[in-house]
């Protein structure tokens, strides 16, 4: 780990006498220092390293040690992560790389435990890890081995012959199945999900550009008006020959039931009445079939 490397690599004595000019604890192995202790000291050091000059020997030897010390609070957050079946190095290595981010950002003014500041850091670091290398759907591990090979593959063909390559190609290049090759291109996009709203080039819009919302599909609202219309036909069926015009004339044609009572010859009102009633009686007959 870098950390710990830089560390140890500055444990030298022209260091420790450095230090021990500052009135701050030299520290042989900050990593073995416990987590109680570690928050004592931790407050000593950071009130040095606020007014150190970075670069210097002493500023290196300052933040390592506080780097050292807290990787507990690492090791402990990367434990949330434990099932994930990530390797715990990797995790605490990224882990690592959050807390040294906190140290370099915290302030003693502040008013805040550093452990409080940092674990946000860290969980953030190993999230973030986990977003841009995890897949979006769970593969089988041959597939995701085959995913590498063929963006390898894929890379070289299209240096070699200036297009992409076909699936034989593929196929011949990487010594697999044509099938397996197929395949693994569906595993490569359970890697990471394409944004709907991603831009598609050269598709035909109005300026020049399409998203991947526009080419997928989504449902029909005309698909339960047909299931409707099949339900209310034997009910329509079952009306007398005026009912069924003034459906006709209501619901096809939209007339108003002013033009309706006029080519009837009945008052607008009478119009009203007649709707109700052919209406409730449909309505009635569709939700309780059998009273129909």
């Amino acid at each position: 780990m870098a950390a710990v490397t830089a560390v140890q690599a500055t444990g030298t004595a022209r260091e420790a006498a450095e230090v021990s000019e500052t009135d701050l604890p030299f520290i042989d192995d900050p990593s073995k220092v416990k987590p109680k202790d570690a928050r004592d000291l931790s407050r000593q050091f950071f009130d040095r390293l606020a007014v150190l000059e970075e670069g210097t020997h002493e500023y290196q030897y300052v933040r390592n040690t506080l780097i050292e010390m807290n990787l507990s609070l690492v090791r402990y957050a990367a434990s949330r992560f434990r099932s994930r079946g990530d390797s715990m190095e990797d995790i605490v290595q990224v882990g690592t790389i959050g807390l040294i981010k906190a140290i370099d950002r915290f302030e003693l003014t502040r008013e805040v435990e550093f452990t409080s500041f940092a674990v946000p850091y860290i969980v953030g670091e190993i999230k973030r890890f986990f977003r841009d290398t995890s897949w979006a759907v769970h593969v089988p591990r041959r597939l995701q081995e085959a995913r590498v090979e063929l963006a390898k593959a894929t890379e070289e063909l299209q240096t070699r012959l200036g297009r992409n390559p076909t699936t034989r190609e593929l196929s011949e290049l990487m010594s697999l199945p044509e099938e397996d090759v197929i395949e693994a291109r569906k595993a490569a996009n359970a890697y990471s999900p394409t944004s709907l709203d991603a831009a598609l080039l050269g598709n035909g819009g109005a300026d020049g550009e399409s998203v991947l919302a526009d080419f997928i599909g989504e449902d029909d609202p005309s698909l339960q008006l047909v299931e409707d219309f099949h339900s209310l036909a034997p009910l329509i069926a079952e009306l007398d020959d005026r009912e069924r015009q003034i459906v006709h004339l209501r619901f096809v044609e939209e007339r108003t039931q002013a033009q309706i009572g006029e080519e009837l010859g009945i008052s607008q009102m009478h119009v009203s009445r007649l709707i109700t009633r052919i209406l409730k009686r449909l309505r009635k007959g569709l939700l309780d079939p059998a009273v129909a």
